[in-house]
């Protein structure tokens, strides 16, 4: 079943295409990678989803329902989740408060139930706690906690971030270059938590430079250039797509590890 359909898609600042008639879809529970050169359009592409722009021509629907040009706060209600290329935590919270955060749109008390907890607020806010801790320990940093976020090593915030994407419990979830700046053994675990959460039912939609780490786990890529759709299919055949060989390196052998997204 279609989750994410993208129809016509465009996007312009000024006189420049940042997104031209892009279409594609993304099924539920398929983890699709999107890849391009710098200045594809990835991000841009993102921020057209989750709200941040809206687009100039073009629909975008989420289960069925049109949601093209709404609000950020309105696509998190309706389920999607995402993470940034640059990292967005709040260095002034701990661990935990930053993922309590992500359960926001969860949270059924006002202004007034705030000021004056009562046991069904009290009730929510334990049930929020436990919530997040369980995300935490999805990440591995269930033992973190307590620690100010800011305290944390990189490659940890950058999980602590993914958590509090999930902790909104969303359909599908959008990682913007999750595994920029991470070893070997950090991105191999970043890959196990993708894994779970598509077991979950999460569906993926995945943009990142680590092309080993895309051709692994995505079953599906969209490559972008210049705004433009240049090719869609499965690992093996976006490898072996000429178009997709002649604008990343202009040569005939295309190396997977070599690929800039």
């Amino acid at each position: 079943m279609k989750l994410l359909e993208i129809k016509e898609l465009t996007k312009s600042f000024g006189g420049v295409l940042a997104v031209n008639d892009l279409s594609f879809s993304v099924d539920s529970s398929e983890i699709v990678a999107v890849i391009g050169p710098n200045g594809a359009g990835k991000t841009t592409l993102y921020n057209l989803i989750t709200g941040i722009y809206p687009p100039s021509h073009g629909r975008i629907y989420f289960n069925g329902t049109d949601i093209t040009g709404i609000t950020a706060h309105r696509a998190a209600q309706l389920g999607i989740a995402r993470t940034f290329q640059n990292l967005q935590i709040f260095n002034n919270m701990s661990v935990l408060e930053n993922v309590m955060v992500g359960r926001h749109t969860k949270s059924k008390t006002g202004l007034l139930g705030a000021i004056f907890p009562i046991n069904h607020v009290q009730r929510e806010e334990q049930e929020i706690v436990e919530k997040s801790m369980e995300k935490l320990s999805l990440v591995g940093l269930a033992n973190k906690a307590m620690q100010p976020a800011v305290s944390l090593p990189y490659g940890q915030q950058k999980l602590l971030e993914i958590a509090r994407a999930v902790a909104l419990e969303p359909q599908m979830l959008l990682l913007d270059e999750p595994a920029a700046g991470l070893n070997s053994t950090e991105t191999q675990k970043l890959v196990s938590i993708i894994y779970k959460l598509r077991d979950q039912g999460v569906t993926i939609l995945l943009v990142e430079h680590d092309m080993e780490t895309v051709m692994e786990i995505a079953d599906r890529l969209v490559v972008l250039n210049f705004g433009n759709k240049l090719a869609e299919g499965t690992p093996i055949e976006i490898q072996n797509n000429q178009d997709v060989i002649a604008a990343y390196l202009g040569e005939e052998d295309f190396d997977a590890k070599s690929c800039q997204a």
